[in-house]
């Protein structure tokens, strides 16, 4: 008799069938089991039931022949209403179940290695649970068909029997323990010296941003060692009792949970290995999402997997999903004896292994002959494994781990400077490339290393029994199947083809070109916009190319003789190791401590120096690509703001170019002379964000469409608070910030027509002043 026969009537009930396996198996009971009507829990997501999910995914090519012209049914609303019973819900309250259940198929759980421990137990354990007592609810002898993992045998070695786990660990304690978790570890984040480690960490970073910036930072830390820790946890939870990881652990919990119910349900417990594209249904090479291989085929492609810690001739236990939905199927034709669950694996150790040395070289020829193209650089020069071992590996990537850090104390402390970001750049990559290194060494070198032979008996007993055309329907039989081929013409293909449709947007896109034309285009689509817009600019180091300490001796030497001005600048570089190191730590004290040096200058004579001596040399810094924008700015209809921590005598020669200056004033006394004092606080950091938000409340200004440019990581705030942030010639600390929110970067150069060691106003042999 055929499944087909066999499960005809039959109403099945499938979980996560929005997941690989379940839309897979979903797509075979449609197009090969006629007469089998499908229950699906599917949860909710945002605004869309789970009846809406269902049509979304019925939408999808590989259900398109089951319905329109030349079908039984005429669009994917009329199959589901035919064969689909749709019930809201999720395994974290599994709702009532229809009373005229035959077959409940779980494919749903936590398929992540490294979830946090509490959502694994809520998933792969107590999930499992409330299902179970919801079937057993409905009053019938529903067949219980339960989806696991071969690798629940965790770090066992040799020949695993299609037979229970034998270990003592109580799943009951396991999991209040497991659940129990989330609150321990929030509750230590919080503890003082947690606290105090994230603050500190945070207000080394930003603290010249301001304290809301660094506070709002350190949340951020908190929240990530969290949830870092709610991981670590699982994963050493699940090693002290001999898993690989938490998902393998608490799935293997999950069996003892389904073994329990086993006297009441009939019970069967499939057991795939890793599962991959399929061979031949729905389509060859058909695969949803990345799985596990993916990640690793993807940045060997891509020259970025230099080794891997598995000996070549260790077994990786590939599966197409196609063969594990065929043994799905026939598990659910079969009738299990109650408290004899019955297990399967399915897997291809057993009978066509795999070995590592085999996928290298499959993977490895097919990106030989299709290789990534990178455009200027060419295709990508392929990595050579030589599989040194685990333990050599894992010094290869200490190594560079330690390296990069040191690089990246070293270049956020250089000056900044186009090659400066350049190697930020690439550092950065580095360090992606470093962290996806460790991240998947550590999940995957326990499978890698694992020496487990699966035995898959019932699963070749099932594929043995199947009768006339079913064995090429339902086929499970992983003995045939080619693995170079599949490796080469299927399974490469399939996941490598959108990484080379992005690669096919990059070659047409040049990138400086766009990051320029989107400014100007979104300056000139607000020309016509009713909104009121300002377009705020940062002084020294955006507009032009100088510094506080730099911009003051252009305002104090010119009033001194030779030996005063050789005096100050003395003074000033004995000085400038801490004025770098006050920098860094708050600008704000930095300024007021340069500023207190104008204390018994005349403003009025600062006014007459800038006027005459130094307007021009300001004008000649200044950047033409600034001037620009600018007036591309005041044509749009936007108002110009200068907001610089720079004394305003200093900003007068820019008056002509904004609407407004705000810029930090001198106090005096009553005979006009400066104090050594501002007449309020600098605006820095976070201030100047708090009054461009002032501003825009008295005026009507709409900040959503607003811009702002600024050079330094110290402007962060005041980039956030507009909807057109630019970050110009960027500090390092800066640059990485608006790469990490796609902010717009420009480079403005600044023209070179005097040297920055000439000082305005002093001839070159140190005469008097012009």
């Amino acid at each position: 008799m055929s499944l087909a026969d066999k499960l005809k009537d039959k109403k099945v009930l499938v979980t996560g069938v929005t997941g690989f396996v379940g839309e897979a198996l979903l797509h075979r009971i449609i197009g090969e089991l006629p007469g089998t009507t499908v229950a699906a829990i599917i949860r909710p997501k945002g605004s869309l039931t789970g009846a809406d999910r269902m049509a979304q995914l019925l939408r999808k090519d590989i259900f398109k022949p089951f319905y329109g012209e030349g079908t039984e049914y005429a669009d994917a609303e009329a199959l589901s209403a035919a064969r689909i019973h749709v019930i809201d819900g999720d395994l974290s309250d599994v709702p009532e179940l229809p009373k005229d259940l035959d077959i409940v198929v779980h494919c749903a759980g936590d398929v992540s290695f490294d979830p946090p421990i509490h959502e694994a137990f809520t998933t792969n354990v107590l999930g499992t649970k409330s299902l179970l007592e919801r079937i057993v609810e409905t009053g019938r002898p529903v067949h219980y068909v339960h989806i696991s993992t071969a690798y629940t045998a965790g770090r066992r070695r040799g020949a695993i029997p299609e037979a229970p786990v034998e270990h003592l660990v109580d799943w009951r304690t396991e999991a209040e323990a497991g659940m129990a978790m989330k609150a321990r570890i929030e509750e230590q984040s919080r503890s003082a010296p947690m606290l105090a480690k994230f603050r500190k960490e945070s207000e080394k970073l930003h603290r010249r941003a301001g304290h809301l910036t660094a506070a709002a930072d350190t949340e951020r830390r908190r929240i990530e060692w969290v949830a870092k820790r709610l991981v670590e946890t699982g994963t050493e939870r699940a090693r002290s009792l001999g898993w690989t990881d938490c998902y393998t652990f608490t799935k293997a919990l999950g069996e003892r949970v389904v073994e329990e119910f086993s006297g009441t349900l009939p019970t069967s417990i499939v057991r795939p290995a890793i599962i991959e594209s399929a061979v031949q249904s729905p389509h060859p090479g058909w695969i949803e999402g990345f799985k596990m291989a993916e990640p690793l085929i993807l940045a060997y492609g891509r020259g970025e997997l230099p080794e891997f810690p598995a000996s070549p001739d260790s077994v990786i236990e590939i599966i197409p999903v196609d063969h594990v939905v065929g043994a799905i199927c026939a598990v659910m034709a079969t009738e299990p004896e109650l408290s004899k669950p019955e297990y399967y694996h399915i897997g291809s150790g057993a009978r066509n292994p795999l070995t590592f040395e085999q996928l290298y070289a499959g993977v490895r020829a097919y990106f030989s002959k299709h290789p990534f193209d990178l455009g200027e650089r060419g295709a990508v020069r392929l990595p050579v494994w030589k599989f040194p071992g685990g333990d050599s590996v894992e010094t290869m990537l200490r190594y560079g781990e330690r390296a990069h850090k040191i690089a990246d104390a070293v270049i956020t402390r250089v000056p900044r400077g186009e090659r400066t970001r350049k190697y930020a750049r690439e550092l950065d990559v580095q360090k992606r490339r470093l962290d996806f290194l460790r991240r998947y060494m550590d999940l995957y070198s326990e499978y890698a290393q694992a020496e487990l032979q699966f035995i898959d008996d019932n699963v070749l007993a099932l594929h043995n029994g199947l009768e006339g055309d079913d064995k090429e329907k339902f086929a499970c039989d992983t003995s045939v199947v080619d693995w170079q081929y599949y490796l080469q013409e299927l399974h490469c293909p399939s996941v490598t083809e959108s990484m080379r449709r992005l690669d096919v947007v990059r070659k047409k896109r040049n990138k400086a070109l766009a990051e320029s034309a989107g400014v100007l285009k979104k300056v000139e689509a607000s020309t016509s916009d009713t909104a009121k817009v300002i377009a705020a600019f940062d002084m020294d180091g955006t507009l032009l190319s100088s510094n506080v300490i730099e911009t003051y001796l252009w305002m104090r030497l010119p009033e001194l003789d030779g030996p005063q001005r050789a005096g100050e600048i003395g003074a000033m570089l004995r000085k400038l190791p801490k004025l770098i190191a006050a920098e860094r730590e708050d600008r704000g004290t930095f300024l007021r401590t340069i500023y207190r040096r104008y204390a018994g200058a005349d403003l009025e004579e600062l006014n007459q120096i800038v006027d005459e001596i130094l307007a021009e040399h300001v004008l000649e810094r200044l950047s033409g690509a600034a001037v620009r924008r600018i007036r591309e700015h005041r044509a749009a209809g936007h108002k110009t703001i200068l907001i610089t921590g720079a004394v305003r005598p200093l900003t007068r020669p820019l008056e002509p170019l904004f609407d407004e200056i705000v810029a930090a004033e001198l106090a005096v006394d009553d005979r006009g002379r400066c104090t050594g004092f501002l007449s309020g606080p600098p605006l820095v950091g976070e201030s100047r964000a708090a009054w461009i938000k002032h501003h825009a409340r008295q005026t009507g200004i709409d900040l959503s469409k607003s811009f702002a440019y600024a050079d330094s990581h110290s402007d962060l705030p005041m980039l956030s608070t507009v909807g057109n942030p630019v970050a110009v010639s960027p500090d390092v600390s800066l640059f990485r910030a608006a790469r990490a929110a796609r902010w717009q970067i420009v480079d403005w150069k600044t023209p070179s027509t005097s040297s920055r060691l000439e000082l305005p106003g002093v001839q070159r042999s140190g005469g008097s002043a012009r």
